[in-house]
């Protein structure tokens, strides 16, 4: 929504009879949009791993992943009795 006022706005400072060309009417982001100068500074989760709420998204998506794919495995060896593929032993008969 504030997107849309923002081109509204930049477009009502530009009119038609100034442009010269449809190509100037395109309103362009930039980078800006994607860092938050006024939160707190995020940090990689190696560098202060008991706070969650300080690591940077994608390390939180990761570590979260994968967390939970070890639970997940973990709980299914635990109820499946951790059994693998096992190898046959050969038992002598006595003579």
């Amino acid at each position: 929504m504030a997107s849309l006022a923002r081109g509204a706005a930049s477009l009502s400072r530009i009119t038609i009879s100034t442009a010269k060309s449809p190509v100037q009417l395109i309103h362009r982001r930039g980078l800006a949009g994607a860092a938050d100068p006024h939160g707190p500074a995020k940090v990689n989760f190696w560098q202060d791993p008991m706070s969650p709420s300080k690591w940077k998204e994608e390390h939180f998506v990761i570590v979260s992943l994968t967390g939970w794919g070890l639970l997940f495995f973990g709980g299914y060896k635990l109820f499946t009795g951790g059994k693998g593929k096992k190898e046959e032993q050969l038992v002598k008969a006595p003579h």
